[in-house]
């Protein structure tokens, strides 16, 4: 009987994905033979392919199936007179503490005791809390220059902002109407971790929502509904999933709704991500600065009115570790545990697997030219070494759904075995119906 990853103990659990992420090519420390370098991870063959699919999960739901939300892909670099409109330049930051002993700096609002440094365990020795600025910032040119500054995007919301008129009259949309955007953020965190649940540089999956002022709860309320569900659809169960409303004190200047999707993740509940009603924040301070009119006037009624927006935004690195956490799953099978991610197949690394029972050249043959047929289809993994039982522990590691077994009856009665991961039961069918089988079984 399936042992679910509820019954783990949290510390364990974290210590099993990290250790598996490692082992299977999802996740690396970055530059692991200088040491590392911390807050940075580099995606391995497998991590690529499951991060790739949440993105394409995302863009698919948010645009491809609406015909109400256009993409864009903005600028990492932008100038301070961007961060200065946004209110980034005064106000992204957050409290920061020095412990004078060890030197090591601290999130104040992330400290269990204020008098106690967590590192070192010494008291009274932690400096009063100031500011902490969290944007990048660098120079553009080749003169190092107060003039020539720029900054890394914190987010990824300022470039559909700023570039609003532009898009809505190159797409000709009208309100209700998104620009959806996946891109790098880079922030200067004081205290990242949680492997790659908090780091300083991250993908968010962002989509700004402009409706008429009116019309601005009803959609946040919608948008908070459609958001939670995406998770659910993909494998969450309602049990780690939740949505969470904000209270007065906790929402940002430019806020008058915000609701968070949180997951249940070892240490506790974390933001999956924020749905904030930013209201005409934002259009209106870049008009401002910048001169330029962000509105949009409807010919039909004469009205002429700064949109309010509705954003949702995620991290996809944070939704990746919650598909994997809430897939994991260990069972005993024959007196041995076997390890499985039970992930979407719309998310696995993987579709299928590829596994000839010999190394022998007919086999072999057949074998690769399988592969070669679902190629153009499927992301496969062909693999032709250690025992079969192995490779079917290997690919249950990956999440892959389907492995297709090609023995040497297959050169006789040109069929093959598929076996589904989650039941591991087999069937037998022909090679000129595996491609519609599989797809039929994936919903691709």
């Amino acid at each position: 009987m399936a042992k679910p990853t509820s019954d783990l103990p949290a510390s364990d659990l974290m210590e099993k994905i990290t250790n598996l992420a490692k082992r299977r090519g999802f996740v690396f420390q970055s530059a692991e033979i200088y040491g590392g370098f911390r807050s940075a991870y580099d995606f391995g063959p497998t991590g690529v392919l499951m991060l790739r699919n949440v993105k394409q999960a995302w863009w698919r739901n948010m645009v491809q199936l609406r015909d109400d939300i256009v993409g864009l892909d903005a600028s990492i670099l932008a100038p301070p007179a961007v961060w200065k409109a946004s209110g980034h330049l005064e106000s992204f930051s957050d409290p920061l503490v020095d412990c004078k002993a060890c030197g090591l700096r601290h999130r104040e609002d992330d400290l269990p005791d204020l008098n106690t440094c967590p590192a070192c365990g010494k008291s009274g020795e932690l400096t009063d809390a100031r500011e902490f600025n969290l944007m990048f910032k660098t120079h553009a040119g080749p003169v190092a220059e107060e003039g020539a500054a720029v900054y890394l995007r914190p987010e990824t919301a300022q470039g559909m902002f700023v570039n609003f008129a532009l898009v809505m009259g190159a797409a000709r949309k009208k309100p209700p109407f998104g620009i959806a955007q996946i891109g790098k953020s880079f922030r200067n965190e004081i205290t990242p971790g949680n492997f790659i649940f908090r780091t300083r540089e991250f993908e968010q999956m962002e989509m700004e929502y402009f409706v008429p002022p009116s019309q601005s709860s009803q959609w946040h309320s919608y948008w908070c509904e459609e958001r939670l569900s995406w998770y659910q659809d993909l494998g969450i169960p309602s049990d780690l999933i939740r949505l969470r409303a904000h209270e007065a004190d906790e929402l940002s200047h430019y806020s008058s709704q915000t609701s968070d999707v949180e997951f249940l993740y070892p240490w506790g509940w974390g933001e999956l991500e924020g749905i904030a009603n930013r209201g005409d924040y934002d259009l209106t301070a870049h008009s401002q600065h910048s001169g330029h009119k962000l509105e949009y006037f409807d010919q039909a009624s004469g009205d002429r009115y700064v949109p309010h927006v509705i954003e949702p935004a995620a991290g996809a690195t944070r939704a990746m570790l919650a598909f994997l956490l809430a897939a994991y799953d260990e069972e005993d099978v024959r007196g041995e545990t076997r390890t499985v991610l039970r992930l979407n197949p719309h998310l696995a690394p993987f579709q299928a697997a590829i596994l000839p029972l010999s190394r022998k050249e007919a086999l072999a043959h057949c074998s690769q030219e399988i592969a070669k047929t679902l190629r153009p289809y499927l992301m496969i993994d062909y693999d032709e070494t250690q025992s079969i039982g192995r490779r079917y522990r290997r690919q249950d590691e990956l999440g892959t759904p389907f492995c297709v077994t090609i023995d040497f009856e297959t050169l006789e009665d040109k069929c093959v075995t598929i076996r589904e991961r989650d039941t591991m039961d087999q069937q037998r069918v022909p090679i000129d119906t595996l491609l519609e089988n599989l797809r039929n079984q994936l919903a691709i």
